[in-house]
């Protein structure tokens, strides 16, 4: 039988009745009030900040609350199963942890925590090519549990076949590039700290662990980490990039490869002409074009155009099992989630990212029976409708 997470809501109330309360809110909104309270200006404002003045970061959550649901009524929700099948690996809910790097600003445990975590539910863990912890480390953190690799696509051609490589090796199935940050955005809550965490070599593990990257070196990482922040400042990111160059991906790694970042249905179309196997709609999380399109808003024109030919998924402003059902309504497989899974991990580690994701499927399962939909695959476009304010 399909897992029922809305069952996480009686475990919460039976835990009351010898007076136990949940150690986080409920409420997944109020959790980066809380990490803002508790963690520094300089690690809150970096997951928390956006390009800008912030205005996409909003228009992604403007997009989602201009949505509403339409319940229905009278239908038979009582068996109901989150269970979906996304880049041909069958998972328990349409939920994965997206990659967030430099985790360890939020919490020592960093990634491991939240692999261990979302391993222990069963959702995948999309480890960042930024991440503070290498990546073999986190894969033996996670045992046999679901795990892709997101590459930042590095400008030296050694490191990122290297990093294919490695991530292949320790089991990650799927490759998640993202193409839409090949310069840092503009973030003033970051300038105005003076606060880029690669600079002090957070975030590089994968980096320097790397025997490509280590060959590039003329002194061993420990003996001069100047020089090797500098080696990668110079190759983390390249803005020549262009369509012609995924055929490299294509050639090194032979197991789905999703573009992250698309949002124009164009883009999504030479995705799928290029032998993609998937695309995330998604604008970073508002951290990377101010003024940019909501990904919610460029959703259904990239599933109107690749629907058929690509998976499609989605991230950018979700920070509740209701958005998760809007963006399912709107045509994706699944969702990534982002920041709120690191307020969790920053506020309470493995348990805390735990909490996050068993929440935000209980309040989904919830949704979904409460609006007359037993799966997934029952949410369409007619389940929403759109206002104006």
């Amino acid at each position: 039988m399909a897992k029922h997470w809305a069952d996480f809501q009686y475990e919460i109330y039976l835990n009351g009745m010898t007076g136990a309360v949940p150690r986080l809110p409920t409420d997944l909104t109020r959790l980066e009030e809380l990490t803002e309270q508790r963690l520094g200006p300089g690690p809150v404002g970096y997951v928390a900040g956006s390009a800008g003045d912030g205005s996409t970061a909003r228009a992604n959550r403007a997009a989602l609350d201009r949505r509403r649901i339409v319940p229905r009524v009278l239908r038979d929700v009582h068996e109901r199963d989150l269970s979906v099948e996304v880049l041909g690996r069958s998972l328990p809910a349409p939920l994965a942890l997206a990659p967030v790097g430099v985790l360890s600003i939020m919490h020592p445990d960093a990634e491991s925590a939240a692999a261990r975590a979302a391993a222990a539910q069963g959702v995948p863990f999309v480890l960042s090519s930024a991440s503070s912890t290498p990546m073999e480390q986190v894969a033996e953190a996670m045992g046999e549990a679901e795990r892709w690799f997101q590459l930042y696509w590095p400008k030296d051609v050694k490191v990122a076949r290297s990093f294919l490589d490695r991530a292949k090796a320790a089991g990650f199935t799927a490759l998640v590039v993202t193409l839409d940050t090949p310069l840092l955005s503009w973030r003033p809550r970051d300038l105005d700290q003076a606060y880029l965490p690669f600079l002090h070599g957070v975030g590089t593990a994968n980096y320097f662990s790397d025997p490509a990257f280590q060959a590039g070196l003329v002194k061993p990482v420990h003996e001069d980490p100047n020089a090797a922040v500098m080696r990668f400042v110079g190759m983390f990111a390249d803005p020549a990039k262009s369509w012609p160059d995924l055929a490299f991906l294509r050639e090194n790694w032979d197991g789905p490869i999703v573009l992250k970042g698309v949002l124009h249905p164009d883009d999504a179309r030479h995705a799928a002409d290029a032998g993609m196997d998937g695309v995330v709609v998604s604008n970073h999380g508002g951290r990377q074009v101010a003024g940019a399109i909501a990904a919610a808003d460029a959703l259904p024109g990239v599933v109107e155009a690749v629907g058929d030919r690509l998976t499609v998924l989605f991230d950018s402003g979700v920070r509740t099992g209701d958005d998760v059902f809007k963006a399912l309504a709107l045509g994706a497989r699944a969702v990534l989630l982002g920041r709120p899974y690191v307020y969790g991990l920053g506020l309470d580690g493995q348990a805390g990212v735990e909490h996050v994701i068993r929440c935000l499927l209980a309040e989904l399962d919830l949704t979904m029976a409460l609006s007359g939909h037993a799966t997934p695959a029952a949410i369409g476009p007619d389940a929403l409708t759109e206002t104006t304010v």
